[in-house]
């Protein structure tokens, strides 16, 4: 069975922001469809996805490196979320279904539940739910798309530390699922623009890609064919 190059670009692309392909490492399409089990063809396709991304670059005598974004190019990331993030709720309360908003206030009751308990061992992948949904919601291809990248740039760049007020963070996550449950794109746009520009200060730039993050996933095998992966 052929595995999708989307896929495989998943895989690889999941590995970069871990760690497991450090930047300005080279990435051969004969290593890496050993590595994830796969043909050349789909490793080719997706390494050429990546470059489009910013996570890969190819240079000369070299060929497909990891990138190695520069700090002014991190930091232009999270002034570029200060704008989209906003922009992609004012939208989700204009085009929102019936399943989004389900989905929405399911993420908020239970990420409100955990953070109440202590339990703030998945808020952060509740919160990437939560964020990715409500892109999901905005009802546009291109910004869901733009959404999704900033997320695994500013993930591989930054270290984001968990807030130490988790209740406050779920509290700004209902009021923009009120607003957008509303239709008020006004309201949506205004609570989320807060809330992004809050958590902003929780950013710590990844200055090098090694350390004790890389090292425990390095030697990790990432099969391309499993249901953890998400796309």
């Amino acid at each position: 069975m052929r595995i999708p190059a989307h896929s495989v670009c998943t895989a690889i692309r999941d590995d970069i922001v871990a760690g497991v392909h450090e930047r300005g490492s080279r990435l051969t399409e004969e290593v890496l469809a050993r590595r994830y089990g796969v043909s050349r063809v789909p490793v080719r396709e997706a390494l050429r996805t990546l470059e489009a991304e910013g996570f890969v670059v190819t240079r000369r005598h070299a060929g497909a490196c990891v990138a190695e974004p520069t700090e002014q190019e991190a930091a232009d990331l999270l002034e570029m979320r200060l704008l989209l993030e906003p922009l992609g709720a004012a939208r989700a309360a204009q085009r929102r279904t019936e399943a989004h908003l389900k989905v929405l206030r399911g993420l908020v009751r239970l990420g409100q539940e955990r953070a109440r308990r202590g339990t703030s061992e998945d808020l952060r992948s509740l919160g990437g739910w939560f964020h990715e949904t409500l892109a999901q919601a905005a009802g546009s291809h291109a910004l869901t798309a733009a959404l999704t990248q900033l997320r695994h740039k500013i993930a591989w760049m930054y270290a984001i530390e968990a807030s130490p007020h988790p209740e406050e963070t779920w509290a700004e996550h209902g009021a923009i699922v009120d607003a957008v449950a509303r239709g008020d794109g006004e309201r949506a746009r205004a609570v989320t623009a807060l809330h992004t520009e809050r958590a902003t200060p929780a950013h710590r730039l990844r200055l090098t890609s090694g350390g004790p993050r890389a090292e425990r996933v390095r030697n990790s095998q990432h099969a391309v064919n499993t249901p953890s992966l998400r796309y």
